[in-house]
């Protein structure tokens, strides 16, 4: 039997993986019915993708790329040499694969199998998860059939032809999945108690770490919350030394897989504004307290929180005004006011009679494959 080849390429930060992750899943299983689907990755030894790969329930296929370091660097002068690697590496896999369509969720591993694909006239799509679109995405879109955005103010920043569609970021379907009681329960947490949830990406976040260890420094935690705290794995012995017993063993890591039972468990999430974090705590139905990265490029970080703000969704906290507050006083505050069950409520109306993201993508996705007469040929 004939198949329908299909090749992701996103990685780097789970922000660019998992939304990728999110849609071949779904993919799968509105084609697995009807025809064989064959789905690979893209990634590079160095992104997430790869320490995740035994995982991913995907073959993963590496082709190694990286971008210009900002700062002089001797590095830089590697870069034509690995982008050249790249695209011949990208070009073969393609020859091999002979993939129906080439999807791209972002990260720079994404630039050389699309825009070779783009060469072989392979329909090629995008999913731009910021409200400032990166680098690769804003290179890619002239070339690309298709693109995906999560915030509608995106396409400002785009040059192209193609249709672009905002269907808000894709989410893996198992978010929703757990309920709280079992997450409760899982995680060894105290059922009577509210959870605050904080989050720092996988690589952890110092500056909400150490507001944290500030906070609870101060003062015993009130015996009406407990905490979730993912610290990232570069802050995570610091972290745990400072705080010694304020925070349970079971509940300070450095890093979770198991995010849609931490999500069901929680209250209120303290956390960055990575654009995946905020389609996920949405999802959830989660009030947030959201501290943006103010390094992100474009500063999309805060571009996202201020949307999500606007729509009375979240709190934005500046990194540089995180010493004057307490962070954890400010989540019980909100926890407690009539401004969090006014912010449950905007999350509810925005999501309620909504048809999720990643199934707009996948649906849109199949349509595509009909159109160009792939799935009768392979039926």
């Amino acid at each position: 039997m004939k198949s329908v080849r299909l090749i992701f390429a996103g990685g780097g930060t789970g922000g660019h993986l998992y939304p990728a992750l999110a849609i071949a899943d779904k993919l799968k299983e509105l084609l697995e019915q009807r025809v064989k689907v064959e789905i690979i990755f893209i990634g590079t030894t160095r992104g997430i993708e790869y320490r995740l790969k035994d995982s991913l329930g995907y073959p993963l296929h590496i082709i190694n790329m990286r971008g210009i370091v900002r700062s002089l660097s001797l590095k830089n002068l590697l870069v034509p040499f690995i982008v050249v690697t790249a695209l011949v590496k990208s070009l073969l896999l393609l020859k091999s694969f002979k993939p129906h369509i080439v999807i791209g969720t972002g990260g720079y591993v994404s630039w050389p199998i699309l825009k070779s694909a783009s060469w072989k006239n392979i329909r090629t799509l995008l999913q731009e998860q910021n409200s400032f679109p990166g680098v690769t995405t804003r290179q890619l879109a002239p070339k690309a059939k298709k693109i995906y955005l999560g915030f509608d103010k995106a396409k400002e920043f785009l040059h192209t032809d193609a249709e672009i569609i905002t269907t808000g970021n894709p989410v893996r379907s198992e978010m929703q999945s757990v309920s709280k009681e079992d997450a409760i329960n899982a995680l060894q947490l105290d059922g009577n108690k509210k959870t605050i949830l904080i989050l720092g990406g996988s690589q952890g976040a110092r500056a909400i770490n150490n507001a944290v260890i500030k906070s609870l420094q101060k003062k015993d935690l009130s015996d009406k919350y407990q905490l979730l705290w993912q610290t990232g794995k570069r802050d995570y012995k610091d972290v745990a030394m400072q705080v010694e017993k304020k925070v349970s063993d079971s509940s300070l890591f450095p890093f979770a897989e198991n995010m849609a039972q931490l999500y069901a468990a929680a209250d209120i999430v303290i956390a960055r504004a990575g654009a995946l974090t905020l389609a996920e705590i949405i999802s959830c139905g989660l009030p947030s307290i959201l501290i943006p990265f103010p390094f992100a490029a474009g500063d999309h970080q805060k571009k996202n929180a201020i949307d999500y703000v606007d729509r009375n969704m979240a709190v934005l906290i500046s990194e540089d005004k995180i010493d004057e507050i307490d962070i954890i006083d400010k989540a019980i505050s909100l926890c407690d006011s009539n401004e969090y069950e006014n912010m449950k409520a905007s999350i509810q109306k925005e999501t309620e009679n909504k048809k999720p993201a990643v199934d707009l993508i996948a649906m849109d996705i199949v349509s595509q494959l009909e159109d160009m007469k792939v799935l009768q040929a392979v039926a």
